[in-house]
């Protein structure tokens, strides 16, 4: 990465220079679910067929476009807006909501920048030739225009504020963009989860109820900070193979086992960085005159993940509403948790190719680290206590998969639950002030293939609190936050007549992570439960907690 005003972003740009070509002017976008076949160009973009298949759900009998769900975007600079910014005077391809500087609205003219309207047009373009996976969500994006060296408290100033737009109803906010180690105020600066941007998103993650989309640090001395939250969710980027978004890109993160470079580039201690991979190498871009071009990074991996995010969300409001009328589903509030759209994202991910026989969950295709190895090669799949590949987190997205993973609905532990599916609920400990149960059982409806895999992922927060020293209720700049750790919860599938944990099948029972994630083979054709426990408490003797799973059935 290279240093742009004391913050560093993907290593493509150097002041407004991108390494792209621009190769054409955009139209204007019929309505997307219309039309009833794609072009070419656009099933083999990042964001179709050949990436992370997000267009499919464009089309009928899906329709969601992202219409009515707010996402936000922070950066140091802004997209501009049209009939604000003579920058996009000839672009009316995406349709901006509102734009800020910091916690104001945005000055005509000022702080419009071609990085951050890239990294929107990923989200929410209409161009013909560079569809965003959401172009009908609305987009508030702030700029924080930071200041030399050390801009943090600007940046969270920036992100609260977004968080509170849309009536406070922000499902998810981009961050393509971080601040360096280098010029981080600590004595002894490490990435260990204390920097004040970094506890910033892990305390508006849990306060607003929104998921942080992050991307992940690039290189050696780039954009480490926020990298390692708890809260959120960091994408790396992956590049194509035979036409396929399919290989971590060797642009990505140094070698994050190494003892080198501990704390610097990769999070201090054995807790992994990257949650998912996506699309980032030659992607399609609109710049603020309509042009289109291609470029690399994670900045632009990670909108794919925001814009997904907007399309679950759009399908949940309407099961939501669907429930609340004819009571013909359970569908509750919970499908608005940003804990649940994370474990719906990280378990639906691609990791192995399925044959056609179903035994590898339909997962489209095999993704490669950067030394061309597959999950099965890596200590994630070996060692119980690390959840999560170093270079790809549990795979690469997959929004149509997530749209399966998510529209099977919320099932409780109160009844036995089908092959696919989620859940928000709460575990405690053995403390006497909680009522919550030690754990949850879930009892799976169907006996298991033998041979088949099975995906579970854990997801919940570690509890950061704002020093709130003018009682406003907000982050104000000058105050700071206080970090009261993560309790500890462990994942394992048993046998449906087991109780003791010792003889679990598969476990999931890291010490550091605020993810747990199961993805094995079933050993033998029989009844399953996936059990959710509290294993240590370091604050609060009550924890919520969102699970995902996936399995086969036997036929």
């Amino acid at each position: 990465m290279l240093q742009i005003n004391s913050v560093h972003r993907c290593f493509h740009q150097i002041g407004a220079i991108f390494l792209g070509v621009s190769i054409g002017w955009i139209g204007i976008l019929t309505v997307p679910g219309q039309a009833k076949t794609l072009p070419k160009s656009l099933r083999s973009s990042s964001v179709g067929e050949t990436g992370i298949d997000a267009l499919r759900l464009h089309l009928p009998p899906y329709n969601l476009t992202g219409k009515k769900i707010a996402i936000g975007q922070v950066e140091i600079g802004r997209p501009g807006q049209f009939g604000i910014d003579k920058a996009v005077a000839q672009n009316r391809s995406m349709a901006l909501t509102r734009v800020f500087y910091r916690d104001t609205r945005a000055r005509t003219n000022s702080n419009v920048d071609s990085h951050a309207q890239n990294v929107a047009s990923i989200m929410i373009s209409a161009a013909k030739m560079a569809r965003g996976v959401a172009p009908g969500a609305r987009l508030y994006s702030s700029a924080s225009g930071t200041p030399r060296r050390y801009g943090q408290p600007e940046e969270c100033l920036s992100a609260q504020y977004v968080a509170l737009q849309n009536g406070g109803d922000i499902r998810a906010i981009n961050f393509s963009f971080g601040e360096s180690l280098r010029f981080d105020p600590r004595a002894k600066p490490q990435l260990d989860g204390n920097a004040l941007l970094t506890q910033c998103v892990d305390w508006s993650a849990r306060v607003h109820n929104v998921l942080y989309v992050i991307a992940g640090n690039q290189g050696k001395g780039g954009i480490s900070i926020p990298t390692d939250n708890f809260n959120g969710v960091n994408v790396a980027f992956t590049a194509r193979v035979q036409e396929l978004f399919a290989r971590v890109d060797f642009a990505n993160l140094g070698d994050p086992t190494s003892s080198a470079t501990k704390g610097l580039e990769s999070n201090v201690g054995p807790r992994r960085a990257i949650a998912l991979v996506a699309p980032g190498h030659d992607v399609s871009l609109v710049n603020p005159n309509g042009s289109i071009t291609t470029s690399s990074g994670t900045s632009f991996a990670a909108p794919h993940v925001t814009g997904t995010i907007a399309l679950l969300q759009e399908y949940g409001d309407t099961a939501i509403r669907r429930s609340l009328r004819d009571r013909s589903s359970s569908w509750t509030l919970d499908a608005r948790r940003s804990e649940v759209m994370k474990a719906v994202l990280l378990n639906a991910a691609d990791k192995l190719k399925d044959s056609g026989n179903g035994l590898l969950l339909g997962m489209s295709r095999t993704i490669a680290d950067k030394n061309n190895r597959t999950w099965l090669d890596s200590d994630a799949y070996r060692d119980s206590k690390i959840p999560l590949h170093a270079q790809m987190g549990t795979g690469q997205l997959n929004a149509f998969r997530a749209y399966q993973q998510f529209s099977a609905g919320q099932w409780t532990p109160e009844a036995a639950i089908p092959a696919i599916g989620w859940d928000y609920r709460t575990v405690g400990s053995n403390s006497v002030s909680t009522p919550a149960p030690i754990y949850q059982d879930y009892i799976l409806e169907k006996r298991l293939q033998k041979g088949s895999f099975v995906s579970v992922t854990l997801i919940w927060n570690r509890l950061v609190e704002l020093v709130d020293k003018d009682q406003n209720g907000e982050y104000s700049l000058g105050e700071e936050f206080r970090d009261r750790g993560l309790n500890n919860l462990d994942l394992y599938l048993m046998r449906a007549e087991d109780t003791d944990t010792r003889k679990a099948i598969h476990s999931s029972i890291s010490a550091v992570d605020s993810t747990e994630h199961i993805f094995n083979k079933i050993p033998a054709t029989g009844r399953y439960k996936i059990r959710v426990q509290f294993k240590h408490q370091a604050n609060e003797p009550a924890q919520p907690y969102a699970l995902a799973w996936w399995t086969v059935p036997t036929r």
